[in-house]
C-alpha cells in the first residue's frame, strides 16, 4: 500500500511540476483512472478500509 502512495505521489508530483503540456497530462491521467479502477487496486482499498473500520478506536467524547 505505502508503494501505491508513493507512485500516487510521483505521478501527481510530475504532472504538477511538468512542463510536457496537456497530452503528456492526458496520459498520465488516464493511466491512474486505470491504475485505480483496476481490481488489485479495488481489492486492496477494500482491505485498508475493512482494516481500517476493524481496528480504528472511536474518538474520545469529551
Amino acid at each position: 500500500m505505502a508503494k501505491m502512495s508513493f507512485l500516487a505521489g510521483m505521478a501527481a508530483g510530475y504532472v504538477l511540476g511538468a512542463r510536457a503540456g496537456k497530452e503528456r497530462y492526458e496520459q498520465i491521467k488516464t493511466q491512474a483512472n486505470q491504475l485505480w479502477s483496476s481490481p488489485k487496486t479495488q481489492k486492496a482499498v477494500g482491505q485498508a478500509k475493512h482494516t481500517a473500520q476493524t481496528q480504528a478506536r472511536p474518538w474520545p467524547t469529551r
